[in-house]
């Protein structure tokens, strides 16, 4: 539950009201209007627009869990049957690493990033977040469940570097 919120949160902020902004010209790149559902699987990125946003809170929301291969599956078919939240799951699943050790290399090169992330990256990121908080849970040892939650810590707080660096455009 807390990794959800944890999503929304950070996407609403990253959204809301007026989207997110290119640092290098002011112009918007993620606005308030969708241009239309997702016509096919777009492997690049999900969230484009506070619309897709609030559809990836709806799918969060409507339950998530891990299968044996460690992929993401969504708990309601219905769901899971939509293009977008096929669009979803192939995001999650293809372009989120899902291994401890490729997890924190990428929060340590993240951590040490010195300009703004790219709505790609960023999504990313927040991805990776909710991927970890969904492995720390599932650990059977304690040493496994630290380092995970470990991962999910300094993910999360690039998140909300990131998130401050953003507001202060």
């Amino acid at each position: 539950m807390q990794a959800r919120r944890l999503w929304f949160i950070t996407a609403w902020l990253c959204l809301w009201p007026k989207g997110l902004k290119d640092p290098r010209d002011g112009s918007v790149m993620l606005a308030d209007a969708s241009p239309g559902n997702h016509g096919g699987l777009n492997p690049q990125e999900f969230v484009k627009s506070v619309n897709d946003a609030n559809r990836m809170y709806e799918f969060l929301l409507g339950g998530l869990e891990m299968d044996s291969d460690n992929n993401i599956v969504m708990l309601d078919e219905e769901l899971a049957s939509m293009r977008q939240g096929r669009a979803f799951l192939a995001v999650f699943n293809d372009k989120i690493p899902k291994s401890l050790p490729l997890l924190e290399d990428m929060a340590l090169t993240l951590e040490g990033q010195k300009r703004p992330l790219s709505p790609t990256s960023f999504e990313t990121l927040l991805l990776g977040t909710v991927y970890s908080a969904y492995q720390a849970r599932r650990q059977q040892t304690e040493k496994e469940q630290h380092a995970w939650m470990d991962v999910l810590g300094r993910l999360a707080n690039v998140t909300f570097v990131e998130l401050r660096r953003a507001s202060k455009r």
